[in-house]
């Protein structure tokens, strides 16, 4: 039964990392990834170069950046993201930064948060291929209605090693969280990936 929950799992998280959903939404939804004194890293830009190519299409009027800062950051991971994305060109007031969580699920709870106090009931999340399940789950309970657009660009989508080693990671990570409802981040591979 074990073997089962678990295949069928890992083909979900797979399944989902390929659907790239681009129906008008309130919102994209960015999450968070590591930056450097404000600069993004090369998993949350190419996020960032997603959620711009889905602004400049229409699917949604704002983009949303979310996460917090580690000990020792002076940005937030929300406030590069908003920086980068000011910087190429999409409107500062079309831009909400949400500078709160250090996982995915505490993200998507302060994300939900600002959705809500706007009005808003839909979003477009932006993360990579296989984080893209999990996340999806978090902000769907966090009462947001959402589906996913994920970057398939940067170097978690780059090798089939990188690919299965992801793919295994959000697979124990969705079971632990349907499990306890909590955040799994903790057992991440990579700590740059939110």
């Amino acid at each position: 039964m074990g073997v089962l929950v678990v295949g069928g799992t890992a083909f979900r998280v797979w399944q989902v990392a390929r659907v790239d959903d681009r129906e008008h939404a309130d919102a994209v939804v960015v999450l968070g990834a590591a930056q450097y004194a404000g600069k993004p890293s090369k998993v949350l830009e190419a996020r960032l170069r997603q959620a711009k190519t889905l602004f400049d299409q229409g699917v949604a009027p704002y983009v949303v950046t979310g996460g917090g800062r580690r000990a020792g950051d002076r940005y937030t991971e929300a406030e590069a993201g908003r920086k980068w994305l000011i910087a190429h060109g999409v409107p500062a007031d079309r831009v909400i930064g949400v500078g709160e969580g250090n996982d995915t699920l505490g993200t998507l709870q302060a994300v939900a948060a600002e959705v809500r106090h706007r009005g808003w009931e839909t979003a477009v999340i932006v993360s990579d291929p296989w984080h893209s399940l999990r996340a999806r789950t978090m902000a769907k309970d966090a009462g947001i209605d959402a589906w996913t657009s994920p970057t398939h660009s940067g170097p978690i989508v780059q090798t089939r090693e990188t690919q299965a080693k992801y793919i295994l990671r959000e697979t124990a990570a969705l079971l632990y969280y349907r499990s306890t409802n909590a955040s799994a981040d903790g057992i991440a591979i990579d700590e740059e990936v939110g």
